[in-house]
Order: structure tokens, then C-alpha cells, then sequence
């Protein structure tokens, strides 16, 4: 892989609702330089051209691809987008970003990644919860056994809307999920369960439930849902030694953790006393997500580092989606 320029030139495809937070958060960014913004729609390129005086506008992708000055591009597109996008940069030349999920289906997902070893070019899935800072000091916990040998985790990612006519909760809700329990147990899961229902809208699943085993013999349980009266962004985990619950929805205190579990007591064999200590909220610093992803990337870009969710890891979180979907057509 060639040496980059110390400034990273970029571009964002896609102007609907997240490709603007993408593009502010390079714009500020030190040693990374925003050259390119690109929608179709004429109405979306005029809407943000004032807050990127510094950015191209255009309705080509093309264009984009042609920039032989260009670096790495970020992907903000439709999810069915999303494979063939990557590979045609990749293939250009390009370092990618891409927002989750990788691919619709392993097949391609598999193909982003076979493209972006071909071309010694940088792939990263936008999983953001990866980033957040309370799960990154919520996995530094697990992997110090500070809550023990892990037994379960269950998630709650529910809201009323919004309807999505592409794609079901599974795939738009899930996949935060699947790649958190995926980052904080480290492994692939061997046995894949979904149920479902489609109340809104035909053949699109609203409400989806998923089981998950591990072969390590940890389990998790997803509720995703856009039929529910609560607003929810909710992931408990438990271990042996204690539990945590990161709850993304709360101002402060995101991260807290319970030192409650089952200790055996030694002067009757076989018996177990439960225990109730202390509950508290680690500190994480108050830091946007978004931001330390996209930092993250172009440091990747820059020294040539693997990002933490590459593209092997996204084909995994896409793997586990295929495998729930498969289970929920039944």
C-alpha cells in the first residue's frame, strides 16, 4: 500500500439523513480535507452546499471515482446499495467507508471483502456503537473479567416508527446489536433464532424476537421493534461476578454496573446466597460516536491500520442478520 499524503482527501455519497452528520464531522476534522459531496437529488446538493463551501457538488458517483487525487470515500447510501458501491471504489483505488450493513447478503459482503484485499485498499462498516465510549469501557470489562465468566445478554431497541419500506427491524435495528454482542462476546453464533410479525406493513417484519447461542454457550435475546410505546436503546449483559446495562437513551450514566450475582456459601455445600453490593456508573468521556468513527478510519487510512470494525467483521454481523432472516421466513 502506497504512502498517504499527511491530508486525507475524502468525499461522502449520499445526502439523506446521515450522510450530513458524516460530512460535518470530516469537515472539522484536522488533517482530513472534504473535496466531494454527491446526491442525486438536486434539492438535497443545494440544501447542504452552504454548510461545505469547500466541497464539489455532484449528481455523479462517477465523478468521484475519476478524482485520482481523491483517498477514501464514505458510503451514506440505501443498504441495497451498499456492496456494489464498495467494490466499485474499492476497485477504483479508494479506501471505503460504508455504512451498516456491509451487503444484503453474504454473497456480497463476501465480495467487498475479496475486492478490498484484491486492491490493498481500506473497507470499514459504520457499526457506531462499536465506537460508542460506553461500550468501548463496557468491552475493556469483559475482556478483564471485571463481571466474570459471561452467561447472557439481552437487548431492547424499540421505538414507534419509523416504517421502512426497504428493509425490515431486523436488518435496520439488528444489526447495531448483533455487531455490539457480536464486539463484546468475541464469537460467531452456531445457533440463529428469529420470530416476527408483520402488523403495518405486509411482508415487512415491525416487531422481530432473536436467540442467539454462542459456542462458548453464552446467550442473547434482541427485541426489535417500530410498534412499541417505548423508546428503548437498551443492552444488559450478564456474568458471573456481576452485571451491566449500557443504556443509550439516558443523559448520563450510560454505562452502569451491578455487583449482584450468586455467591456459593462455603459452610453448606450446595448452596448458593444471592448477593446485592454496590451499583455504580463508570466514567466515559462525553464524546459523539460518529466522531471517534470517522477519526478512526482516517487514522486507519493514514497508517494503514485495521479498523476495529473491518470488513471481515461486518461480513460476520451480515452472516448473523442472514442467518435470523432465514429463521424468521421459516
Amino acid at each position: 500500500m502506497s504512502e498517504p499524503p499527511s491530508t486525507i482527501r475524502v468525499g461522502v455519497v449520499g445526502l439523506g439523513y446521515w450522510g450530513p452528520n458524516i460530512a460535518r464531522n470530516l469537515a472539522s476534522m484536522p488533517g482530513c480535507e472534504l473535496v466531494w459531496l454527491c446526491d442525486g437529488s438536486e434539492e438535497a446538493r443545494a440544501k447542504h452546499a452552504r454548510s461545505f463551501p469547500g466541497a464539489e457538488m455532484t449528481p455523479r458517483f462517477a465523478d468521484l471515482l475519476a478524482d485520482r487525487d481523491l483517498d477514501a470515500v464514505f458510503l451514506a447510501t440505501p443498504v441495497s446499495t451498499h456492496a456494489d458501491l464498495a467494490v466499485a471504489t474499492l476497485e477504483a483505488g479508494k479506501h471505503c467507508f460504508v455504512e451498516k450493513p456491509l451487503a444484503t447478503n453474504s454473497e456480497d459482503a463476501e465480495r467487498a471483502v475479496a475486492t478490498a484485499a484484491a486492491a490493498e485498499r481500506i473497507l470499514m462498516v459504520g457499526h457506531l456503537l462499536e465506537y460508542h465510549p460506553a461500550v468501548t469501557r463496557l468491552k475493556q470489562m469483559v475482556d478483564a473479567q471485571e463481571l466474570g465468566e459471561l452467561f447472557y445478554v439481552y437487548g431492547n431497541r424499540l421505538n414507534l416508527g419509523k416504517l421502512r419500506d426497504d428493509e425490515n427491524a431486523l436488518w435496520s435495528l439488528g444489526a447495531h446489536d448483533v455487531s455490539v454482542v457480536l464486539h463484546l462476546i468475541g464469537e460467531e453464533p452456531d445457533e440463529c433464532i428469529a420470530q416476527g410479525a408483520s402488523f403495518v406493513r405486509r411482508g415487512i417484519e415491525d416487531v422481530v424476537f432473536c436467540y442467539l447461542r454462542f459456542p462458548s454457550g453464552i446467550v442473547a435475546h434482541l427485541h426489535l421493534s417500530w410498534l412499541d410505546p417505548h423508546k428503548e436503546r437498551r443492552l444488559t449483559i450478564v456474568g458471573s461476578k456481576r452485571m451491566a446495562t449500557f443504556d443509550d437513551m439516558l443523559i448520563e450514566g450510560k454505562l452502569t454496573l451491578y455487583d449482584k450475582g450468586f455467591d456459593e456459601d462455603t459452610r453448606s455445600w450446595g448452596e448458593y446466597i444471592a448477593r446485592s453490593g454496590d451499583t455504580f456508573s463508570p466514567r466515559v468521556p462525553n464524546v459523539e460516536p460518529l466522531g471517534i468513527e470517522c477519526e478512526h478510519f482516517i487514522d486507519c487510512v493514514r497508517t494503514g491500520a485495521t479498523p476495529r470494525s473491518d470488513g471481515e467483521s461486518g461480513l460476520r454481523v451480515v452472516r448473523v442478520l442472514e442467518a435470523l432472516q432465514r429463521s424468521l421466513d421459516g
